[in-house]
């Protein structure tokens, strides 16, 4: 079978290849995949970098999510063989991957694989975090990159739940996308000063919960934004640069400064509960009410058009590795 590896870490379009090895055959609690399609996210990005919470082992596999067919299942596993399962491993982006059964959820007929390929990673961030933030319907969060397929997905969540949305962006080409999408707000941070103009649209009052993953200089202003008790989650570090925490602002606005990471949100919670969000999503995926865009599809002897492309700024939707 064919699958992406890398030997060393570094930029993805440098270090990584295709590898012809056998299909492994699943152990106990494991599931064999034939992958249909599979995402190429930004935290896949980061992890062959070498900058992500999970190091990897090398030589690695690549790749977080995607959607396939159970192919074949070890001891234990009660899923049914043919079965089409959206899933999360180190390794999607292959022709076949080895899967945990706690780690894939059956998906119904109404779902494209286009967008079950896409179910873990950003909608259960969204969904997560947007819980986790505790605003509630009118008042304000804040989505910094709002442009980005996670931030598009936060966007539509509050707009469902009444809660009033601010955006950043660096350029102006994506506003009324955003808008139609449910953003109240959007601000071009090279063009106007954020702190002010939050303070403008908020009354002053300054927003409940803003939702990072740009860090450095971004974070250090979206930080001054918060109001009174605010609640700074941060989830990744796409600048690459580690923020100054502004100390006293967080002792006499009593800021609490959060990080968050799905694959340990994932493990704290119960069954019951990933079972309720994995319901959430999936309704929420399947009814009219939420765009997952798709912007370009490659195979996998094309991995090194497809991450440099997913790296391009101003795409307006995900790049897809399609297996099958």
């Amino acid at each position: 079978m064919k699958t992406i590896q890398f030997e060393k870490a570094g930029p993805p379009a440098e270090v990584l290849f295709v590898h012809e090895s056998a299909v492994p055959k699943p152990s106990k609690g494991e599931l064999l995949v034939k992958v249909i399609a599979a995402p190429v996210n930004p935290s896949d990005l980061s992890f062959v970098h070498g900058r992500y919470g999970l190091r990897p082992e090398l030589p690695s596999a690549a790749g977080f999510e995607g959607v396939g067919t159970v192919e074949a299942v070890g001891e234990g596993v009660e899923i049914p063989v043919g079965s089409r399962v959206s899933f999360t491993t180190i390794g999607s982006w292959s022709e076949y991957a080895l899967v945990n059964h706690r780690a894939v959820i059956p998906v119904p007929d109404q779902l494209s694989d286009q967008v079950a390929a896409q179910l873990f990673v950003n909608p259960f961030t969204a969904y997560a975090m947007v819980e986790e933030s505790g605003v509630q319907p009118g008042e304000w969060l804040m989505i910094t990159a709002c442009g980005s397929a996670y931030g598009k997905l936060v966007i539509q969540l509050c707009r469902k739940k009444g809660i009033r949305t601010i955006g950043t962006v660096r350029r102006d080409d994506l506003n009324e996308e955003l808008k139609r999408l449910g953003l109240d707000e959007v601000i071009n941070t090279e063009t106007e000063k954020l702190p002010a103009r939050v303070r403008e649209i908020t009354g002053g009052t300054g927003v409940k919960c803003v939702v990072d993953a740009v860090g450095g200089h971004l974070t250090e202003e979206a930080m001054k934004c918060l109001g009174q008790n605010g609640l700074l989650l941060i989830f990744g570090l796409l600048s690459a640069q580690n923020p100054r925490l502004d100390v006293g602002l967080m002792i006499f606005k009593e800021l609490t400064v959060k990080g968050f990471w799905l694959s340990e949100w994932m493990r704290k919670v119960d069954a019951a509960t990933r079972a309720q969000v994995a319901g959430n999503v999936i309704g929420w995926l399947v009814s009219d009410e939420v765009s997952l865009p798709v912007e370009a599809t490659y195979g996998l002897d094309e991995i090194v058009k497809a991450v440099e492309h997913a790296d391009k700024p101003g795409r307006w939707g995900k790049i897809l590795l399609q297996l099958s």
